[in-house]
Order: structure tokens, then sequence, then C-alpha cells
């Protein structure tokens, strides 16, 4: 039989609040259906088919820790695909998931994990400097990697980046190899 959830019970299911899980509703990507009160129910399959699309992980079923997690922030799907494709055919076998706004990408590092992020900075509502320096200050992100890509920063920019805590700084167009390679060693599988 189908399990049927409130929005709070899938809020607290996905360790989000509630008008997250309506703002996704609303956004198309959580299937529901309103009772004749108005209240929004949400299939537990079908949420749950979301989280493991965006990577969240479901109750009882974590993330795979023997596969590193990578998430890749870009709002160029091109870009996103590209990196994506790449790194998903790697021989490392990664789990990469990617996020297209900052606020996206904010939800996916508390729930995902990433062992990497690869970050456009140049992004309308993302202040490169502010993310890596949140992410290298809390204590449960501190360790996660980070490569910055950018088609705008000069050496200068890059200097201050690295100082705010991103690991290697990339400028546009992208070198596919090369960026390969530095995922490889930033998580430890090559020297």
């Amino acid at each position: 039989m189908e399990e049927i959830l409130t929005v709070f019970e899938a809020s607290k299911y996905c360790k989000v609040s509630p008008k997250t899980i309506i703002n996704w509703i609303d956004a198309g990507h959580i299937k529901a259906y309103k009772t004749v009160g108005g209240h929004r129910r949400i299939n537990k399959a079908d949420l749950e088919s979301f989280m493991a699309k965006q990577g969240i992980p479901i109750p009882d079923k974590g993330p795979d820790e023997g596969r590193k997690r990578i998430l890749v922030v870009d709002d160029d799907p091109i870009i996103v695909e590209t990196i994506v494709q790449a790194l998903e055919e790697d021989q490392y076998d990664y789990e990469v998931i990617s996020a297209s706004d900052g606020f996206e990408a904010g939800i996916q590092v508390s729930h995902f994990r990433p062992h990497l992020l690869i970050l456009d900075i140049m992004m309308p509502d993302i202040k490169g400097y502010e993310v890596c320096r949140k992410i290298k200050s809390d204590k449960e992100t501190k360790d996660t990697k980070i490569i910055v890509l950018s088609a705008y920063l000069d050496e200068e920019k890059f200097k201050m980046m690295k100082e705010n805590g991103a690991d290697i700084c990339f400028s546009k167009p992208l070198p596919l190899p090369q960026l390969k390679d530095e995922v490889a060693r930033l998580l430890g599988l090559i020297e």
C-alpha cells in the first residue's frame, strides 16, 4: 500500500523546512495532490524518487560511503552537463549531482555532503568568497574540497578565492582533462 505524507512529515523526512517542500511542489519537482480541505499530500515513493535524483540522503539509505560525492554548481546547463558527464564517465565512479543556483547549492551541500564542490562563482546569487569561507569555516563541511571556475577572474581575484578556502581556481573555457586530474588528486585518488 502507498504511504502518503503530509508536507510536515515530508519536511522531517528530507530534513528541510515545510516551506521548502511547498516550494518544490509548486515548482513541479515533487508530485503532490490536494485534499478536499486544500492540504497537500505526497506519495512517499514520489518523494524518495525526487530525493534520490537530487542526492538527498534517504533515511536508512544513507549515501554510499564507498563513492566520492561531487557537487557541480553552475547556472549554465551546457557547462554542468559537460562536467557531470565527464566525471560520471571517469574511472573512479564518482557520484555527481548539480545545482543551478546558490539556494539549491546550499541545500545540496547540507544533504548530499559532497567531498568536492566545483563552483562557478560568477552566478547572480552567489558570492564565491562567502561560499568558500562558509564551507571551510563549518566543522561539518570544512574538509570539502573546492574548485572554483570563472571566465572573469584575474590572478588577484584567484588569490583572494584561495585565501577564502578555494583549493584550486580555473579559468573558463574549461580544461576538462586537467579538471579531471585535479578532482582525482584533491580526492586523494592519485598523487
